[in-house]
Order: C-alpha cells, then structure tokens, then sequence
C-alpha cells in the first residue's frame, strides 16, 4: 500500500493529483491518500480529509511507501518506522505555503541520502516509477548514540567535550 499524506493545514491537490494520476495510468489500486480540507474528487486512489493520529501511524506502519508534502511529522514518522519516504515541498510561490521551509526541509534530509524529494510534478512522477515500492529503509534509532549520550555526560562531568578533536 502506497500512503500519500500532506498533513493537517490546508491542502496540496498539486502532489495528490500527481499521485492520482500516476495510479491510474501504472494500475495501482491500493493508494491511500490523507487530503487535507481539499474538494477535489480523485479518480483512482482512495482518499480522506483527515484521520487521527493513531490512524496516521498505522497507515504508515503498513505502507510499503510513503508520500508526503515536507513536514517534520510525516518525515520522522516514516522514518523512525523504516519506511521509504517520497516528498514534495510546498511552494511559497505557488501559494501552498507563507514561505519556502519546507524546500529547505527537504533539500536538507535529501542532503542527508535519508528521503527521496521531488521538486515538482512530473520528478514526482519519475520518482514513482522508479522507486522500488516493496523496499523499507533503515529505521531513525528514537535513542540518542552512545556518542552523543558519552559526549553530554562528558559536559556534565567536566563543563566542557571534545568531539572529533575540537572542544565544544
């Protein structure tokens, strides 16, 4: 299962009409997609407003891919579960969003090799095509590593760390 999600401030018909239509034309019946307070009728996935938060995190622990605008939540969620995640930061200058956090959000986890970003419709769409949708990826440790954890006892300790040989 495939779950498309764009959070809970307003909706992002940009990416969920993408993903409608890549469904219809590859045959992929079971999409699931949290819309937002959008009207607009899809034709070939299936589609709620909202869904609660427990919900939201069964969703994603069942999906074999996750599709997301850039939100923190939907990002961290699909990760600390393992999950592939696909996102498409909303524009500012496109009017889905007061500014461009969420390229910068996205540009930065893309950065990190941890999320697959498409910057528009039809990345999106070449994106799902090539994606390997039955794959999960490595879980987000929710502990902190024994590195950070050694590092802030260290400052406790002493008042001052020393990481990668630079004091902090």
């Amino acid at each position: 299962m495939i779950f498309v999600t764009v959070g809970t401030q307003g909706h992002f018909d940009r990416l969920v009409r993408t993903v409608d239509e890549w469904a219809g034309m590859r045959g992929k019946p079971d999409v699931f997609a949290q819309i937002g307070p959008s009207d607009y009728r899809y034709e070939n996935i299936s589609a709620e407003r909202f869904i609660d938060p427990g919900e939201f995190r069964r969703r994603v622990e069942s999906a074999s891919l996750v599709i997301a605008h850039a939100g923190m939540g939907s990002i961290i969620t699909a990760l600390e579960l393992g999950k592939r995640i696909l996102v498409m930061p909303r524009r500012a200058s496109l009017g889905e969003h007061r500014n461009d956090h969420q390229v910068a959000t996205a540009t930065r986890f893309s950065e990190q090799g941890r999320i697959e970003v498409a910057f528009d419709e039809q990345e999106l769409s070449l994106k799902l095509d090539q994606l390997e949708v039955s794959c999960d990826q490595d879980r987000l440790d929710p502990q902190a590593s024994s590195h950070l954890i050694g590092a802030i006892r260290t400052f406790i300790e002493t008042g001052h760390v020393r990481l990668d040989g630079d004091a902090l």
